[in-house]
């Protein structure tokens, strides 16, 4: 298989380039390269196709954010369908707002019906949590408006004593086909029945409970694994505890981003950990033994003499664990820094002196 090309490369633009810029580019390639206008052509389709799915991800801030620092690996995880291992789950927004056919239209898969079994919507959330717990891992609480379907109702959306009709624009499908002009000349594209808004049914008599929805939303706790060597703005995924799916689909994920406070000592890059530590002029010149504060708590460290200012040591193992593989820690690197007293008593002074008349010698 060939390597997939870098999404920038595909599109033509820099990596710094806007949404203006990306939505102009990705017009540009999918006018030149769509099925319609190149029947038969496979080479366009790709082509299409490469430009489709890099659009899809670089108009997606998060999953910018997460291409930028991660590149196609960022997507590879658990495999799965769609292009070259990426799924397409939102193409038919990108398509639908640039006046194309479904995605199903262009690429095959038949016309579908939305009445059928579809996955609920991830729902989004946000906890904070400190420095050390970021490194240690940690369990969090916090509360969401979750919605459960109606125990009135059943779900279904209707009175009892009644049930949902048959919608009679669309026949039960939930789609009907529109015809309209655009760039590339009148085309004949499938949308959500206006009636049924897609459902395939239309309530007469709603549900007064869920007002026909079919749903009510409750206040919900849940508990968030936290694990250990998190970074700031990471999200944990929580399955099954987002929306609720329509017509028997599964219910969404619930994305929790996590704020990591910052460390009024410690600096993380990575799996790595920075701070300095003060040493006197005497420990510098003679060595000796010293405290450094890590994550873990204090250790002694062995001060070789004649250390200079700004030397960097190296504490193995007492950094950030792996998210990868909790049993590999990252280093935690330490800047000595010799302070210079700024006031000293006249002993001090002629300590000093003597000290620099013998040096001179």
């Amino acid at each position: 298989m060939a390597e997939k090309r870098d999404y920038y490369e595909v599109l033509g633009v820099d990596r710094n380039a806007d949404e203006a810029a990306l939505k102009h580019a990705y017009r540009a390639l999918a006018k030149k390269y769509h099925p319609d206008t190149n029947p038969g052509d496979a080479a366009a389709a790709e082509k299409f196709k490469e430009a489709s799915e890099a659009y899809s991800v670089l108009s997606d801030p998060e999953k910018r954010a997460q291409y930028d620092q991660f590149g196609h690996a960022a997507f590879e995880q658990g495999g799965g369908g769609g292009y070259g291992g990426f799924d397409f789950t939102n193409m038919g927004d990108i398509f639908s707002e640039f006046g194309f056919g479904s995605f199903s239209d262009l690429f095959g898969g038949g016309s579908g019906s939305s009445s059928g079994p579809m996955r609920g919507a991830n729902l989004r959330a946000s906890v904070s949590i400190s420095f050390e717990e970021a490194i240690r891992g940690c369990e969090k609480e916090l509360e969401i408006n979750l919605k459960d379907v109606c125990p009135t109702c059943g779900g279904n959306g209707a009175k009892p004593g009644t049930k949902p009709e048959t919608c009679p624009k669309c026949r039960g499908t939930g789609r009907v086909v529109v015809r309209r002009q655009s760039m590339f000349g009148m085309m004949q594209t499938e949308q959500d029945c206006p009636d049924c808004n897609g459902t395939g049914k239309i309530i007469r008599e709603k549900c007064t409970n869920c007002r026909g929805t079919g749903y009510i939303t409750k206040r919900t706790r849940i508990s968030v694994s936290i694990p250990a060597g998190i970074d700031n703005g990471m999200s944990v995924r929580i399955r099954d505890k987002g929306e609720p799916g329509t017509g028997g689909g599964p219910r969404g994920d619930l994305l929790v981003e996590v704020r990591v406070a910052r460390h009024p000592i410690f600096q993380r890059e990575d799996t790595d950990i920075f701070s300095t530590a003060p040493i006197s002029f005497a420990q510098a010149a003679l060595g000796g033994t010293i405290r450094i504060k890590t994550v873990d708590g204090d250790v002694e460290y062995e001060v070789k003499p004649g250390t200079q200012t700004d030397t960097r040591i190296r504490l193995r193992g007492k950094g950030v664990p792996s998210l990868r593989n909790k049993n590999v820690r990252g280093d935690h690197y330490v800047t000595l820094v010799v302070e210079v007293p700024t006031k000293l008593s006249r002993e001090a002074k002629k300590a000093l002196q003597h000290f620099d008349e013998v040096m001179q010698k």
